[in-house]
């Protein structure tokens, strides 16, 4: 948001008057919420130096029924680093379960600083466990964040696997959610429900669906349209969102920091904890070397974070950690075949490799995908294949659709020719994170897993195995 903010007021200054008058807005929205009176634990904004901000994801729709000074759940807790030397912002997500000494209260999971003390105390906690020192905090409702995707038209996900829950007849310990897997249009509440979902996952696994959720979303934003519906961005912004920051001269410090990094890549500081049964629990040492990273904006290479196999396999793995599956995939390939005249124009591609162990995720699903204006749409016809590598959250797969010029596609890192066939690679920092190539009928690409741990050498050799029936 700060970094639509920044856009909006270079769009708006041609002139200085019309400079102001943009700052003016965005300093009335940060002062439409409630505003924050943390100063005494924050530490002072210079102007020009680096700052960290913390933004907090709570739900007041658990006011009723959670107790405490916070009346709410403190859901997501991102700490952002707008750094104007190095010109990078730094990302870094504390998972939920994160075990944590609460001053004044003991130990719990980080989340229940926020249901106990609300803002105040989530600050005085994570300054205390992380040793970051914090300049500004931004509490923003989920509901802000439903309805400004909906102001933004939605956006195209790449859903990995299928997400399901229905609390019909049952108490809600977890969001009601119905998602196909698949490259497809998400609005407001599917938006949110998908983003939140914890249901069969690990903190770690439901942080990089976050920050891949918002990595796609940012690709298909465009200034033209945050310029066009920045009055309704705004009006978003101060109505849902609660903070320290108050007067023009304390805005315009904050966006001429994220000015300066707005336009570079974000550096993902990637937490690793353990996760047990209740707790993710990481050492000093380890949240010293997260402080340091954060600190000096160094993004961690690697996957996203790592999780263990439920059991030990005796088997030997093979040295790439890949095995023959061509029969599991041809037969993928043959349910889509016997759909007929759905897939009569358009072949699908099936892999005949696979990550050592893995299985496919139940039959491959046919669908189309919804292009337009609602009087004027088209209807691309798409697949997708979905494999579980035997992890806990962990899935990968393949997507073809007809629509060739999906925002997915967009910006490849670079191209590669292997075996006559032409490959676009999309990289995040130094994993690949996805492999596509084209053909007379579509579009088709193998998708990483969310927590990207599939390597370089992996993921080619699949794509480059990819075949279909004829």
């Amino acid at each position: 948001m700060l970094g639509s903010l920044c856009l909006i007021v270079i769009a708006a200054g041609a002139t200085s008057v019309a400079g102001w008058n943009e700052i003016d807005r965005i300093t009335d929205a940060f002062e439409q919420g409630k505003q924050l009176k943390l100063e005494r634990f924050l530490e002072p904004a210079e102007s020009g130096e680096p700052q960290t901000i913390m933004l907090i994801g709570s739900d007041k729709r658990a006011e009723s029924a959670i107790g405490g000074s916070g009346g709410a759940r403190s859901d997501t807790i991102i700490l952002v680093r707008l750094d104007p030397d190095e010109r990078a912002t730094a990302l870094l997500s504390l998972p939920r379960d994160l075990k944590v000494q609460i001053p004044g209260y003991g130990s719990d999971k980080i989340n229940a600083a926020y249901s106990i003390g609300g803002p105040k105390l989530t600050l005085r906690t994570v300054e205390s466990v992380t040793g970051i020192p914090i300049h500004h905090v931004i509490n923003i409702n989920f509901g802000g964040f439903t309805a400004a995707v909906n102001e933004l038209g939605c956006a195209y996900i790449d859903i990995d696997r299928r997400y399901f829950n229905d609390n019909s007849g049952y108490e809600p310990d977890y969001a009601t959610i119905d998602l196909q897997q698949g490259y497809q249009k998400v609005c407001g509440r599917d938006a949110l429900d998908y983003v939140r979902y914890r249901h069969e996952d690990t903190d770690i696994v439901r942080a990089a669906r976050q920050q891949e959720f918002l990595r796609q979303l940012k690709q298909q934003i465009g200034i033209t349209k945050l310029f066009e519906r920045r009055a309704d961005l705004l009006e978003i912004f101060g109505r849902y969102t609660d903070s320290d920051i108050r007067g023009r001269a304390n805005v315009l410090r904050l966006l001429k920091l994220a000015l300066a990094s707005a336009q570079h890549p974000i550096r993902e500081i990637h937490f690793k904890g353990s996760i047990g049964v209740s707790y993710v629990t990481a050492s000093s040492a380890v949240m010293r070397d997260l402080r340091n990273d954060f600190l000096g904006l160094k993004a961690t290479p690697g996957p996203r974070g790592h999780l263990k196999p439920e059991g030990k396999d005796k088997k030997k793995k093979p040295v790439s950690g890949l095995e023959n599956a061509e029969v599991a995939g041809k037969d993928q390939a043959l349910q889509l075949a016997a759909m007929g005249q759905k897939m009569a124009k358009f072949p699908a591609f099936y892999p005949k490799l696979r990550t050592y162990g893995a299985l496919y995720a139940g039959p491959p699903r046919y669908y189309k995908i919804p292009v337009g204006p609602r009087r004027d749409r088209t209807w691309y016809p798409a697949y997708r294949m979905v494999i579980k590598k035997g992890l806990i959250g962990e899935y990968y797969g393949i997507q073809g659709t007809m629509w060739k010029d999906p925002p997915a596609l967009r910006d490849a890192s670079e191209t590669r020719e292997v075996g006559g066939r032409e490959y676009e690679l999309h990289f995040d920092g130094d994993r690949l994170r996805m492999v596509a190539w084209r053909t007379d009928q579509g579009v088709y690409w193998l998708q990483n897993t969310l927590l990207q741990t599939l390597t370089e050498r992996q993921m080619m050799a699949i794509a480059t195995s990819t075949r279909t029936l004829r």
